[in-house]
């Protein structure tokens, strides 16, 4: 998949194309819809597939300090992308000058000019230009003067998660949020990941005999609400069975609230300054402060032996792949 940063990224000579924009954090199975109509529809004409995407999140120039929290760094987005079989993924810089483009000029500038869009793939409610003037019907009026289709794609997937709510990037986030990983997981389609790198904490965990990696989360990650739970550490090619720590470390009247990963049954790893992902599966339990260090010991032996049977039991196909 080619990835390009900015208009002025696209090859001259780029030919006619099937487009899909949105910010698609998360890459959830709504979004999946519309990016694999894309992909097919472009397939289908013998075209290549493109989808157009914004760094940062547009409600950061618009609103500043409104930047939600991401289901997925763009890497991560770009990835997911690729496995669905888009072809070209086009990161546009959301500047201030760039969110006061008309509708109108966003068409010619973006889909006519530089990526000569033969179809145009989104959602019921896209919307886009200058104060989010543009729908889908004016879309469709430019695509007639622009000769350019456009498809509408009903991205409202629906299920458990959330009580039934269609799904949607503003759900996961919240479920993200609550601690309900599983309904996250039944959203996206895979485990909400986390991403960053290992640094040094106070080493507490290898005193207790249960090392974990400290995981410096990226800006704007979504972080689950603060508990234990069982899931991944992916590093150096390896997803690695996990029992997950998310909290201030309220045994040690801790502040600053980490993301840490014991990985079950290995010894000897050292990770520090490697980027890694920490995929989280199920909740365990919420956090909580003991009596006694016997107590914690108690507790974090239990809370591994609980991640090590839920990851076995998703490994061996127990649990649905929704979550």
């Amino acid at each position: 998949m080619q990835r390009w940063r900015g208009l002025e990224d696209i090859p001259q000579d780029w030919g006619r194309s099937i487009v899909t924009i949105g910010s698609y954090d998360g890459v959830h199975r709504g979004h999946q819809l519309i990016i694999s109509h894309a992909v097919e529809r472009a397939r289908e004409l013998g075209v290549p597939s493109v989808v157009v995407t914004f760094d940062p999140h547009p409600s950061e120039v618009v609103r500043p300090g409104s930047h939600p929290p991401l289901l997925a760094p763009h890497h991560r987005r770009a990835e997911l992308m690729a496995e669905l079989g888009v072809d070209a993924l086009l990161i546009l810089p959301f500047t201030t000058e760039f969110s006061k483009l008309s509708p109108a000029e966003f068409v010619v500038k973006v889909l006519v000019d530089k990526l000569h869009a033969k179809a145009v793939v989104e959602g019921p409610n896209f919307r886009f230009g200058h104060k989010a003037a543009g729908n889908v019907a004016f879309l469709a009026e430019q695509g007639k003067t622009y000769d350019f289709e456009v498809d509408v794609v009903d991205l409202y997937v629906t299920g458990e998660a959330g009580g039934g709510e269609p799904f949607s990037s503003t759900l996961t986030r919240r479920l993200v949020a609550e601690g309900d990983v599983e309904g996250a997981h039944e959203i996206l389609g895979r485990p909400h990941r986390v991403e960053g790198v290992v640094v040094r904490g106070v080493q507490r965990g290898r005193e207790l005999g249960f090392p974990t990696a400290n995981v410096e989360t990226l800006p704007h990650t979504a972080i689950p609400a603060d508990g234990v739970y069982a899931g991944w550490l992916h590093a150096q090619g390896e997803a690695m069975p996990a029992a997950i720590s998310v909290g201030t470390n309220p045994q040690f009247d801790g502040t600053e609230r980490t993301v840490e990963a014991y990985a079950i049954d290995r010894v000897g790893l050292d990770l520090y300054g490697l980027h890694v992902a920490v995929d989280f599966l199920a909740f365990v339990r919420g956090m909580a402060k003991f009596d006694s260090i016997e107590g914690l010991l108690e507790a974090i032996s239990d809370d591994v032996k609980r991640s090590r049977d839920l990851v076995a039991s998703h490994d061996a196909g127990a649990l649905p792949a929704g979550g």
